[in-house]
């Protein structure tokens, strides 16, 4: 992976080559938030100052080509189409989702994290984009694969899925009890080694999420998958002038009261891996 961006704004970008596709997942670094929302918390939701956070989307707009689909998400299955136009009036009125298709060059996907992953998704031929919000609840009851079946609607002759799974709670940060591992019972029961006993805490495990989003991936057809390799918990960044690292991402899980990262993607015809 990649971390770069602009002098202010730093994003993570996929080294994967998704075919005709923009991508990158936001961090904290280059808004005008304070403690405990600093800097670049792109979420309405996360009970900041909703002034603040709509400067944030402002600056965000230099690196892209439009107004983002924000989704109202709840940890759901619900697919939205971002090229219909009247779902998205406003971004007070986003619709509820977790995740939006698009065959529209130009048209901007937006998801929001703190924990969760998000996933990018591409055909070979770059015509058909979708972007999902995938914690684990969302994860499990397969939002991925009902990501995947909006996208095959849209474009019935599409083929040779890709995937980008961005940044999100790492195996090691990731302590979950019985219901997240009964869960996944089926997924686990071909890789066990993504669930395994908490070595501090008896009754309670460490599950690898990016893991199991990619074995999931898989076996939906989805040829070439990438994970970040970043967890939002534990990733550090050297701050510029300060001489002590600080948190790259924000982390509910780490800070309960905190912002949001989004992930966007777009179609790019003039993308070099066309």
């Amino acid at each position: 992976m990649e971390i770069g961006g602009a002098p202010s704004i730093s994003v993570v970008r996929p080294q994967i080559t998704l075919p005709g596709v923009q991508a990158f997942c936001t961090t904290r670094a280059g808004g005008v938030g304070v403690t405990p929302y600093d800097t670049l918390n792109l979420g309405l939701g996360a009970g900041d100052d909703p002034q603040v956070v709509l400067e944030n989307r402002r600056r965000l707009g230099a690196l892209i080509p439009g107004e983002p689909a924000w989704l109202k998400q709840v940890h759901g299955t619900r697919v939205v189409d971002a090229d219909d136009d009247v779902l998205f009036t406003s971004q007070a009125l986003a619709p509820e989702a977790d995740a939006a298709v698009t065959c529209r060059a130009g048209r901007v996907l937006a998801v929001l994290t703190a924990d969760c992953l998000s996933v990018v998704m591409v055909d070979a031929q770059g015509t058909v984009l979708g972007c999902a919000h995938a914690g684990w609840k969302g994860l499990a009851a397969g939002v991925l694969e009902e990501t995947l079946r909006q996208m095959q609607h849209k474009q019935p002759l599409a083929t040779g899925w890709r995937a980008w799974i961005g940044p999100g709670i790492g195996a090691a940060s990731f302590q979950v009890g019985a219901d997240v591992k009964e869960a996944f019972a089926d997924a686990l029961a071909l890789q066990p080694g993504l669930c395994v006993p908490d070595p501090d805490i008896s009754g309670k495990w460490r599950m690898d999420l990016a893991g199991l989003a990619r074995l999931r991936l898989v076996r939906m057809g989805v040829s070439h998958t990438e994970m970040s390799g970043y967890c939002t918990v534990t990733q550090m960044t050297q701050e510029q002038g300060i001489d002590q690292r600080v948190p790259t991402f924000f982390s509910y899980r780490r800070d309960r009261q905190t912002g949001r990262m989004a992930t966007l993607a777009w179609l790019d015809p003039q993308s070099e891996y066309l």
